[in-house]
């Protein structure tokens, strides 16, 4: 009973001394020296400014239980509430008061130098003392509860800085507070630290805080050295406050546009993952996330696979992204989205197949009627495949009555579509008639396609282009190139390639040249690739021969480059690096066609040798190698290596062309089977004038057929040679999905 009366008068004791204490503190005046007995420092506030004083003193002073409770935490640990801890005080009052200047103006007051090395101090020292489970040392000079008090008015004057717009500031005072703990403590917060969890809410508010402090600042590196600080760091932060900064720093590197260099861990396991740039590291925070999410320490958040989603596919992993949809939980994400992002992701990866079944899957499923996106999308994969050409057009109309007063861009995307199946299927049928109607109906959906555009597309204003210069109508051909490249305002290669071929195919071969040039000009050397090959095929038309065989070498000069690059870091998305390999194999055999023509049999065997590394069954490489045998006058290896392109490609046109040649020469066939190789040859490509001058001239000596028939065939390879491109206006499928926009 006299214990409890004696706790309870100095109690009073303390609560008066410290009421007396604030109401000085905040009068401006001093305590007389025997007030301040048990004090070691003055509680002298001469810096605090008359007119703040003045104003402090009209409002109704209320002091907070928690603030006297605080203070009295302090007088019974160590005696005596001291300078710093007084203003640390009186300048959260000020700013749980919203008075936010006042509350900077009491905390600038603070020692912060002298008040940090006594927190490092303190905290070393209790630290070693709990590891050694001895009290016997000196007492670590600050309480826990001053030390709290204290970093909280540091923390409080990070807030008060940020409040008044002076971020950087803010940012370097907000750094103290870590900096101080870091160095107190290197191997990491203990749990004797973080059991205080005043001190550990702190701790997870700074952390928190810095980053947004330095990105408001403009500083971003220091931001992003600040996100990867809170999370290598041991903190002791909940799992929570942990995932947030790691989907906050993913964002961050994803969007913000700064360049971060490779992350420098100082403890590192040899062989283990270090990201090389932004969108690895912010995979890896992504995945760091899903991987806590199925080990059920945080909470489902949907924009986490979003991002992920992103980043995959600017970084042409859509495998990856693949299988990380696969292996999230049933219930996590809706069947019709699952599918779709799949769908995309083979889509991306060019398994075209796979895509499709996972879009019949979808759309035959009666409960997802309105899949508008995934129609549009399974149309235009059966646009690259003659066999679901058909199935192609019927997702095509389906979308079309759906989109029905709808909205008029997403129906100008299917009409456009719609037309690319029709020019598709035009080129498989076999009658004329069937042919020439199916290329005017697709050149009429086309253009309804242009005019439904709000604004308009460059997508469908390329297919209008090319669509016309395949039927050679050239001219308008011509005219919508010209269009296309002032609306991309020249940013697409594919519009200057396709731009040039029209202009090769009415023979202006030095306008065609001047285009490429300009092309080269605004286009970075790993995109030439390209623009080179069809300038080196222009320079053979003009016969500048030595001017190709140098646009070929220089060409792959390029591709080699670019080619170890790749292999000594950075990483090319699947479709790139297929599309520069089956560039660098056709630039090859260019080459040694050329070298052919020239007689420099043994520079063109040194180039196909060159290939067949790069693919070794390559039908165009065999149809090479026959041209060289063919040039040598040894036709039965020539006819070898034709039919070895036919085993490897066997709708591979030239070849059959060739084939049908030498067996004409060699007289070793009859008529009809050298016919078959012809028509097969007309029956894939329309285009092709040498298939038609050959089978004019095997009429021609066929005394059984009629002299009409040979002088159609000459027309029309006649027709067709004029108007011959000096490649074709087609793009290859690898270079159209890179190429378009």
């Amino acid at each position: 009973m006299r214990l409890k009366n004696w706790i309870k008068r100095r109690g009073l004791g303390i609560r008066g001394r410290l009421w007396k204490m604030m109401k000085c503190i905040r009068s401006g005046e001093q305590l007389r020296l025997d007030d301040m007995a048990s004090s070691s420092e003055s509680l002298a506030t001469r810096d605090y400014s008359a007119s703040y004083s003045s104003r402090a003193a009209e409002a109704d002073i209320k002091i907070e239980n928690s603030n006297i409770e605080e203070a009295e935490s302090s007088l019974r640990e160590s005696g005596y509430l001291n300078y710093e801890e007084a203003r640390a005080l009186l300048g959260r009052l000020e700013y749980q008061k919203g008075n936010i200047e006042g509350a900077l103006h009491v905390f600038e007051g603070i020692d912060i130098a002298s008040v940090t090395s006594k927190i490092k101090v303190s905290l070393s020292r209790r630290c070693e003392q709990n590891r050694r489970r001895s009290q016997s040392d000196a007492a670590p000079p600050m309480s826990m509860h001053a030390i709290s008090l204290l970093l909280e008015a540091i923390y409080l004057k990070v807030k008060s800085l940020q409040g008044l717009g002076r971020f950087e500031e803010a940012a370097q005072s907000c750094k103290v507070i870590l900096d101080t703990l870091e160095s107190a403590l290197p191997e990491g917060i203990p749990e004797s630290v973080s059991a205080d969890w005043k001190l550990q809410d702190i701790l997870n508010k700074a952390v928190e805080l810095l980053p947004e402090l330095w990105k408001l600042a403009g500083s971003l590196q220091e931001a992003i050295l600040s996100y990867r600080r809170a999370l290598l760091y041991n903190w002791n932060l909940n799992m929570e406050t942990t995932a947030k900064l790691e989907k906050e720093f993913a964002v961050f590197l994803l969007y913000s546009g700064c360049d971060a260099s490779p992350p420098n861990l100082r403890s590192q396991v040899d062989g283990s993952f270090v990201p090389r740039n932004n969108i690895e590291e912010a995979i890896l925070l992504l995945l760091l996330l899903l991987r806590k999410f199925a080990a059920k320490k945080i909470e489902w958040d949907p924009t986490i696979m979003y991002h992920l989603s992103f980043a995959l596919s600017v970084s042409g992993e859509q495998r990856a992204l693949a299988h990380q949809v696969e292996e999230l939980l049933p219930g996590i994400m809706e069947r019709r989205e699952r599918y779709s992002i799949l769908a995309l992701c083979y889509h991306g990866e060019g398994e075209q197949m796979i895509a499709l079944n996972l879009l019949r899957n979808l759309l035959n499923n009666r409960e997802n009627p309105d899949c508008v996106l995934e129609l549009l999308l399974a149309s235009k994969i059966c646009a690259t495949n003659m066999i679901c050409v058909d199935e192609g057009i019927t997702y095509a109309c389906k979308a079309l009555s759906k989109l029905r007063g709808r909205c008029d861009q997403m129906a100008s995307v299917a009409n456009c579509l719609h037309g690319i199946l029709l020019s598709t299927q035009s080129r498989s049928v076999a009658s004329d008639t069937e042919r020439i109607s199916k290329q005017t109906e697709a050149l009429e959906v086309l253009e309804s396609a242009e005019t439904m555009m709000r604004e308009r597309d460059p997508s469908i204003i390329f297919h209008l282009s090319l669509e016309n210069a395949e039927q050679r109508k050239l001219d308008t051909a011509l005219y919508h190139a010209k269009q296309l490249l002032k609306l991309e305002a020249g940013s697409n290669v594919r519009s200057y390639i396709l731009m040039a071929r029209i202009l090769s195919a009415q023979k202006q071969f030095v306008d065609a040249e001047n285009v490429i040039n300009a092309a080269l000009d605004q286009t970075g050397k790993w995109d030439q690739g390209e623009l080179l090959r069809t300038k080196a095929k222009l320079q053979i038309a003009q016969g500048k021969l030595q001017n190709a065989i140098d646009t070929y070498i220089y060409l792959l000069a390029i591709v080699q480059v670019r080619t170890k690059s790749s292999g000594s870091g950075k990483k090319l998305p699947k479709n790139r690096r297929n599309s520069d390999r089956s560039l660098e194999m056709e630039t090859w055999h260019d080459l040694a066609n050329l070298y052919t023509s020239l007689s420099k049999w043994r520079d063109a065997e040194a180039c196909l040798s060159k290939s067949k590394i790069i693919s070794p069954y390559s039908a165009s490489r065999w149809y090479s190698t026959g041209l060289l045998y063919e040039a040598k006058g040894l036709h039965q290896e020539a006819l070898k290596a034709f039919r070895a392109a036919l085993d490897v490609e066997p709708n591979h046109v030239p070849s059959l062309v060739s084939t049908a040649c030498i067996l004409r020469r060699l007289g070793s066939q009859s008529i009809p089977i050298i016919r078959s190789f012809l028509t097969d040859a007309i029956r894939l490509d329309k285009t092709n004038h040498s298939a038609w001058y050959n089978l004019g001239l095997l009429y021609k000596a066929d005394v059984s057929a009629s002299a009409l028939e040979a002088v159609e065939c000459f027309e029309a390879a006649a027709f067709l040679e004029d108007s011959a491109p000096v490649e074709s206006f087609r793009l290859r499928p690898d270079l159209e999905a890179h190429f378009a926009p």
